[in-house]
């Protein structure tokens, strides 16, 4: 693909130029894109007992509002990375939004409990598809060192904010307007998005385009349904349970099947190559654990400030404020300054040390503990830490990766988060159910046992997150190598004007 070239002797420079400023805009176009989907996996929770009374269901089929769309979203993930591959980035990006978005407006407008679930399951299939495509045009657009650095950086504090913003968001929209709102604002995220994506991006279109390997496609798919369904049925029937159990085995059986069909084929859907290269299994594995144990931040420390703390939705949210500005001062300059120089091992490994610090202060909280000395400094301690890993393991994680690869490459990133952060969630509940029940049969009933029996669970879920983050360090500093990361190769992804 060419760029237009004008006739005066300094049309190249002039077109260089503009080509570069255009970049940024990109950026903010692919970053808001990462918003609207990472943020809609919590700002509908805050939204949930409101749309529960609307519509009618029960508590027991509250939980496939929000398992709904993690089991489409992580199971479609390798298929939309692929699928942007073959068909070109900005279309799968363009059909990913407006996809999206239409799945939104259903959600908003539902009447009934079926309705609900089925938009949540379809804004899943495209978001499938939208971020893979937005973490390979990112990677594709931004080759030099120091932007690379700084291009990532703003992107990882979207991907690590967007939780903590959903959840200020969508406390906002629930007690200022109406649950609905939480799927109707997807609406105006999605349009702006959608013409800048339109104006500003060239198409791209694959040279080489390698059939579709089916098979893998349904293992991979298949396997990663049944291993986020497993342990979502842990969180809600037990670890113990048939169902559960019958779940995950076929999860790893199917995941098996997978490694051996991609080691035969002609055209896989997941080069081995890909997740083998150390840099690039490192940064994997360090977001599927900074997922696992992120959640733990979100969903009980939520809990302790609305049932303990008895804030309101909008004031839970901005309390989680200063972990966003410390995910984003920590990505936008410590990477942009360290990364380029010594490599993703030391930002990575420090960050998840400071995640684990901010996770075991947090894991001090009482009863009556209040925000500024108790929460604040865990809060601040957690953002920088998230920061400085998100954005280099994202870089890390693309790294010398060829650009027909970059959208399977990147589908895999995110796939390790979302994975984590499910396998997290089951995993951590299951902690704080039994941290409970155990505060509770060791100590004389009283008036205060419920709310302090909740607090017991919620500290024990944060120091299992710092553990989850302090053996993710330790594998990190064995797994990544030391330097820098190796210069990736581009393409002109930016449209000509």
């Amino acid at each position: 693909m060419t760029t237009t070239t004008l006739d005066r002797p300094d049309a190249g420079h002039d077109s260089s130029e503009r080509e570069h400023r255009l970049r940024w805009l990109v950026l903010a176009v692919i970053a808001l894109a990462q918003l609207m989907v990472v943020l809609d996996a919590t700002i509908v929770n805050i939204a949930l007992p409101a749309a529960q009374r609307a519509l009618e269901f029960s508590d027991a089929d509250r939980q496939w509002v929000v398992t709904a769309y993690a089991l489409a979203f992580g199971s479609l993930l390798l298929l939309g990375g692929r699928l942007s591959d073959l068909f070109g980035r900005r279309n799968t990006f363009v059909i990913g939004l407006v996809g999206f978005a239409a799945m939104s407006a259903i959600g908003g407008a539902a009447v009934n409990f079926p309705m609900l679930v089925a938009a949540r399951a379809g804004q899943g299939v495209f978001a499938a598809l939208l971020a893979p495509a937005a973490l390979s045009l990112l990677a594709t657009t931004f080759t030099r060192p120091e932007e690379r650095a700084r291009a990532f950086g703003i992107f990882g504090a979207v991907a690590g904010a967007g939780g903590a913003i959903g959840l200020l968001l969508g406390g906002a929209l629930t007690e200022w307007t109406s649950w609905r709102w939480t799927f109707f604002v997807n609406l105006a995220f999605a349009a702006v998005a959608l013409v800048g994506a339109l104006t500003l991006m060239a198409a791209h279109r694959a040279e080489h385009r390698p059939k579709l390997d089916i098979p893998g496609t349904v293992s991979v798919s298949a396997a990663l349904f049944s291993i986020v369904y497993g342990f979502s049925h842990a969180e809600s029937h037990g670890w113990s349970n048939p169902a559960t159990i019958a779940w995950l085995v076929a999860g790893g059986v199917l995941l098996a099947v997978f490694v051996v069909i991609e080691t035969r084929v002609a055209h896989p859907l997941l080069p081995l190559r890909i997740v083998l290269d150390r840099i690039r299994g490192g940064s994997y594995l360090a977001m599927f654990l900074t997922g696992s144990g992120m959640f733990a931040v979100f969903l009980f420390l939520t809990f302790y400030l609305q049932t303990i703390l008895m804030y309101s939705p909008i004031v839970t949210g901005v309390a989680f404020l200063p972990m966003v500005a410390g995910m984003v001062i920590s990505a936008t300059t410590s990477t942009g300054v360290l990364l380029p120089r010594f490599g993703p091992r030391p930002l990575i490994t420090g960050g998840l040390l400071l995640g684990a610090a901010g996770l075991a202060v947090l894991a001090q909280l009482e009863i009556d503990s209040s925000y500024a000395p108790h929460i604040l400094p865990g809060l601040v301690l957690l953002g920088l830490g998230m920061g400085m890993v998100f954005a280099p393991g994202m870089q890390g994680a693309i790294t010398g990766v060829d650009p027909d690869d970059a959208g399977v490459a990147s589908a895999t990133v995110n796939t390790m988060q979302q994975v984590g952060g499910s396998i997290g969630t089951a995993l951590l509940s299951t902690v704080a159910a039994t941290a409970a029940a155990d505060y509770v049969a060791g100590h004389a009933a009283g008036p205060q046992t419920p709310a302090l029996a909740a607090v017991a669970s919620y500290t024990t879920t944060f120091w299992w997150a710092a553990a989850i983050f302090v053996g993710g360090a330790i594998v990190s500093v064995f797994l990544l190598p030391a330097g820098k990361l190796p210069e990736s190769e581009g393409e002109v992804l930016v449209a000509a004007h």
